[in-house]
């Protein structure tokens, strides 16, 4: 007897999924990894060895790792006071984390860079202890968090939502503690969504330019992002080393997603080995 496929048609729907993936993915990066193609190896070369953008790769990728590790930390937490207790005002948080999808990331820029500037109602405090919050790394880096912290807060609160309460309830009738349930019960449910939000908050953070650009402060060799200094090439009309820039950018940026899905991937797979 056949099966009846909700969806008809696995041809069709195959065709139209390939159709869309390479309108708006295959086809721009070709055409991309074409133009550039047309500036010789020895200057593409140049281009992206250029001392100046080395070091803005440095700094996209630095403060885009650290936001997303204190993501990591902090949207575990936030997800799990979100799903796990009922307080006044809880609603309106949970609608909250979404804000950086709904604001223009120049709104966002200007909003941190007023708020923790020198004078800034939260930078003061940050320079008082000799911390520039503003016009630094770590003002790049506060502004990927932002941007950064509803990617892993969305992917953990369905997990945790639907974790069944039985296994805990289980452990704490073996006698483990709330410390040793979390940690060999909870936690290792945690870690696809949690590596999941990562990748997301980590490919956010590299490309991230409206946010940054304003709190970052733009000195050269300090505080240059990559993305600044492909809009700078595109300023002077030179496409061709933007795209280079940009080249570099994607490749490194998935190289990281490759490795980080790849071990997801495995470690699914060791688990469902596990469990057969």
């Amino acid at each position: 007897m056949q099966t009846r496929r909700i969806i008809p048609g696995y041809h069709l729907t195959l065709g139209i999924t390939m159709f869309f993936v390479s309108l708006f993915l295959f086809i721009p990066l070709a055409a991309f990894l074409l133009y550039s193609s047309g500036m010789g190896f020895d200057k593409f070369l140049q281009a992206v060895t250029d001392y100046r953008n080395v070091h803005a790769y440095g700094v996209s990728f630095f403060c885009a790792l650290a936001a997303a590790i204190i993501n990591c930390i902090f949207g575990l937490i936030l997800a799990w006071v979100l799903t796990r207790y009922d307080f006044r005002g809880k609603r309106f948080m949970d609608a909250l984390i979404d804000l950086p999808f709904a604001l223009p990331t120049a709104v966002a820029g200007i909003a941190l860079t007023t708020l923790y500037a020198e004078n800034g109602w939260i930078g003061q405090f940050f320079y008082a202890v000799g911390i520039p919050s503003a016009f630094s790394p770590v003002g790049i880096t506060i502004a990927l968090t932002f941007v950064g912290i509803p990617f892993v807060a969305r992917s953990i609160q369905p997990v945790l939502k639907d974790l069944d309460p039985q296994l805990e309830e289980a452990a704490n009738l073996f006698g483990a503690s709330d410390f040793l349930t979390f940690r060999r019960v909870i936690f290792p449910e945690l870690i696809s969504p949690l590596l999941t939000g990562f990748a997301l908050a980590f490919s956010r953070g590299i490309g991230e330019y409206g946010s940054v650009v304003f709190i970052a402060g733009n000195m050269p060799f300090e505080t240059e992002i990559a993305p600044l200094m492909i809009m700078t090439k595109l300023e002077q009309f030179d496409y061709q080393s933007a795209a280079a820039i940009a080249i570099v950018m994607m490749v490194l940026s998935l190289a990281i997603l490759l490795v980080i899905h790849g071990y997801q991937g495995r470690r699914l797979k060791l688990i469902g080995g596990v469990s057969a």
